[in-house]
């Protein structure tokens, strides 16, 4: 039953529960963890032996499987009618698709290294700054201030780049942001998914219509560039090979492939 799963917010309070995840190299559990963002469920306070980590659409699970977990989570609601679950191991992976069968999408996802030294050599420093100037006409790569952050979050493409804020104060403490804006319409954008100790977790989005331009490269580069020059880390983890190639132009590097599962609560949208 539902009501058996603890809800905690995060911080000082997660600590049994942390050893559950281990090393799981993942920023976005990370900002849980800390209690920065997302919350924690448990079987029970103090001694946990499973355990859910929520942030945005990501549910991260770990500990013993459990499949009245894997269903509670993926009934919750989500800011883009689905969810990502991410299986600590392959008995998690086991659980999650003996419990939801086909409504369960397993999907690869793509890691890469977290190495400040990949991107803030000079010549990589060099490429991104190319990369950021090469602005197509008629466009401007513009800073996130309060009109942008309302615009990507009412657009179903962008609403990521914002979702993971309660509003924009909250976004101008811990998050940054670059927007491609064609006149008053926002064409992509770079933004803070989340946030963690010493950086951020990187989402880059484009607007169907403007795709194949450049646009989410200027974005990026100008974001990662913002980042370095603020000592910020700007974690990248790519939800399929585009994003992937896109991560290695800037200069990250893959560090293998994992396993996930989308949920739908709704017909995902045709790209």
């Amino acid at each position: 039953m539902n009501c058996c799963w603890k809800k905690i917010r995060g911080g000082a309070d997660t600590s049994e529960a942390a050893a559950l995840f281990g090393q799981w190299p993942e920023t976005i559990l990370w900002s849980v963890l800390q209690g920065k963002m997302g919350y924690l469920y448990v079987n029970e306070r103090g001694n946990p032996e499973t355990a859910a980590a929520v942030l945005g659409d990501f549910v991260f699970l770990a500990g013993k499987p459990n499949p009245d977990l894997v269903r509670f989570t993926s009934e919750l609601e989500y800011p883009l009618d689905m969810c990502i679950l991410m299986p600590q191991n392959e008995a998690w992976e086991t659980a999650i698709e003996d419990t939801l069968g086909p409504k369960a999408k397993k999907v690869t996802r793509y890691a890469t290294a977290k190495r400040l030294d990949d991107l803030q050599n000079p010549e990589n420093l060099k490429r991104l700054e190319d990369m950021a100037s090469a602005v197509p006409e008629h466009f401007k790569i513009v800073p996130f201030d309060e009109e942008i952050f309302e615009i990507a979050g009412e657009e179903y493409w962008s609403r990521s780049q914002a979702a993971q804020f309660a509003d924009c104060d909250e976004f101008r403490r811990h998050g940054l942001g670059f927007a491609a804006m064609l006149g008053g319409i926002m064409a992509a954008g770079a933004s803070t998914y989340s946030y963690y100790d010493g950086g951020i977790e990187v989402q880059i989005d484009t607007d169907t219509g403007f795709r194949q331009m450049g646009l989410a490269r200027c974005c990026g580069a100008r974001l990662i560039l913002e980042c370095l020059k603020r000592g910020l880390y700007p974690s990248w983890d790519a939800h399929n090979l585009q994003s992937l190639a896109l991560a290695e132009s800037f200069g990250y590097q893959p560090a293998g492939e994992y396993t996930a599962y989308e949920i739908w609560q709704v017909e995902p949208p045709v790209e």
